[in-house]
């Protein structure tokens, strides 16, 4: 099956002769303090990502066919990346999902299509809100991976960046896209804000 070059240059490779890594991504809680902290944090990012995909879904029901449906199919498409990594995630840590996603699932929903009646504005209006809510949560917990253990969570940390900058660039395009311009903008971003927190609040939980 093998000839004897080809074995000697596996030895010398050793790759295969490497432990297995345990983990993709989240590191085997050392303590039951430890565990109860990842799994909030992982639950609430799950939720996060659920429910800004759910947001999208609601836009694109109402402005899917006109101009701006190509812009939020495409952040859509990124959220939905991201959604399914924390499905695999959470999967992997056996971590349960909260118990509110079908709450998130209409919310999300119906907050994306109410606010794309408005027209495109109010659409970008929302992404705006909610994108730098998730942004600023993304932060806090990158500064908490920073302070505990950065070397530890390294692959967490990369994960956390990658999507954090996504959202990012998802607030920068609705303000590019006249956010700012629709009636009641700032009282719109701030009633939507609060619901984030509340969200985020809730899902850390229960």
């Amino acid at each position: 099956m093998f000839s004897p070059a080809m074995i000697r240059q596996c030895l010398k490779c050793r790759v295969c002769l490497q432990p297995a890594r345990a983990y993709s991504v989240v590191p085997p809680p050392r303590d039951p303090e430890e565990r109860d902290m990842l799994h909030r944090m992982l639950r609430v990012d799950h939720a996060g990502e659920y429910g800004a995909s759910r947001i999208y879904a609601g836009q694109m029901a109402v402005l899917g066919r006109s101009r701006t449906g190509p812009l939020i199919q495409e952040m859509w498409d990124q959220e939905k990346k991201h959604l399914e990594k924390f499905k695999e995630i959470l999967s992997e840590n056996r971590v349960r999902p909260t118990a509110l996603l079908p709450l998130w699932n209409v919310a999300g929903f119906v907050l994306g299509a109410s606010t794309a009646l408005l027209g495109k504005e109010g659409a970008m209006a929302c992404t705006v809100a909610v994108e730098e809510s998730i942004s600023e949560h993304y932060n806090s917990q990158i500064r908490a991976l920073m302070e505990k253990d950065p070397e530890r969570y390294t692959e967490l940390l990369q994960v956390i960046k990658e999507f954090r900058d996504d959202e990012m660039e998802h607030h920068d395009t609705g303000l590019e896209h006249d956010a700012e311009t629709v009636p009641g903008y700032w009282l719109m971003k701030n009633v939507i804000q609060l619901g984030c927190k509340a969200a985020i609040y809730v899902s850390q939980r229960v």
